[in-house]
């Protein structure tokens, strides 16, 4: 099916409402379990007034120093669950707690990357209220990023809604995160030339990117259902649904590794894709917005190369041969005999 064609069109209004009212459904199913789990925390151990109030005036310094507004939440939600196991003002109670924690679901010791974290949280109450106290760090093994296959990868976005996967194929092209996306207004999106800008969250710096010509036109039959000031879903949800339709291709292509790809990998894959056209370092940290090269380096540890790579091969005999063949990412190699030959990573 061709985007811009009326039958896409019909599919993805079909689709847009189905998600929406599944976007809604899974809203609501996080909210009731965020909401009992919540109850059930107070009833075990409740936070005095007190505690709520120096909790909240953690909360509010960090949004007055531009805090981002998925950090507060999880430092809101860490403070919590450690003022009802622990007294916040004694930072040595709160270290030990911090060492012996135990998932709650699990009940397994906690990761070091998850330690950080209630670490960080705990950080930004001492600084608030003036407390003094050493700070613990968790040393966290650098595992090699994993860079997913380009046929895994278009597999599990083909087996998506139109919605979904519009959303999907700017991620790969921009390399953004699921808050990055989101955080786009409809000021971001230069349709006539199918350019989209991306501000970065986490230190990313921001760019504005020129999509390929086909996901530029799905992007505006999106658009066109999607008219308010935030076209793009929460990270959540465009999570959930990544989840979701990889989960379901696994079981259709009988392919269960492809449950092993988290939505964050499309970024990792993005910026594989472009050193395999350019193998030039510096390209790839600017796509992705990196502000050192030794951020960008450790990505590339996960890139393999070598003579085990499997090639596409397409000739091209004229100008617009060569245009579409550059357009869907192949690499111009060398001419032979008056054709020219043009290669892509499978």
């Amino acid at each position: 099916m061709n985007p811009g064609s009326q039958a896409w069109r019909a599919c993805v209004l079909n689709h847009s409402r189905q998600e929406s009212v599944r976007t809604h459904k899974i809203q609501s199913r996080l909210d009731d379990d965020r909401t009992h789990e919540a109850k059930l925390f107070q009833q075990i151990n409740p936070i005095p007034l007190s505690v709520e109030a120096s909790i909240t005036n953690t909360t509010l310094n960090m949004k007055s120093n531009g805090r981002k507004g998925t950090t507060i939440r999880t430092v809101n939600y860490k403070l919590r669950e450690l003022a009802r196991n622990c007294n916040l003002n004694n930072p040595e109670e709160v270290k030990a707690y911090i060492s012996t924690a135990k998932n709650q679901i699990t009940s397994q010791p906690l990761s070091d990357s998850a330690r950080n974290k209630f670490v960080y949280a705990y950080d930004c109450y001492c600084k608030t209220h003036n407390i003094q106290w050493k700070k613990p760090f968790y040393k966290v093994a650098e595992n090699v990023p994993i860079i997913p296959s380009t046929e895994n990868v278009n597999a599990i976005i083909d087996n998506a809604s139109p919605k979904y996967a519009t959303i999907f194929k700017i991620l790969v092209e921009t390399a953004s995160e699921g808050q990055e996306l989101h955080n786009v207004t409809q000021s971001d999106i230069g349709t006539e030339h199918g350019q989209i800008t991306i501000k970065g969250v986490k230190g990313h710096g921001s760019a504005t990117y020129k999509l390929k010509t086909q996901t530029a036109e799905m992007l505006r039959i999106y658009l066109a259902t999607h008219k308010e000031e935030h076209p793009f879903p929460q990270s959540h949800s465009i999570g959930q649904v990544w989840r979701d339709t990889r989960e379901r291709t696994a079981k259709k292509l009988c392919k269960p590794e492809l449950n092993k790809i988290p939505l964050k990998n499309l970024r990792n894959y993005s910026g594989a894709q472009l050193y395999y056209k350019l193998l030039d370092p510096i390209a790839v940290m600017r796509h992705l917005r990196h502000k050192k090269l030794e951020t960008t380096m450790h990505y590339l540890r996960g890139i393999t190369t070598g003579e085990e790579e499997e090639y596409t091969v397409k000739t091209a005999t004229n100008i617009k041969e060569a245009t579409d063949l550059l357009e869907h990412g192949f690499t111009y190699i060398q001419e032979i005999d008056g054709t020219k030959l043009y290669r892509k990573r499978k």
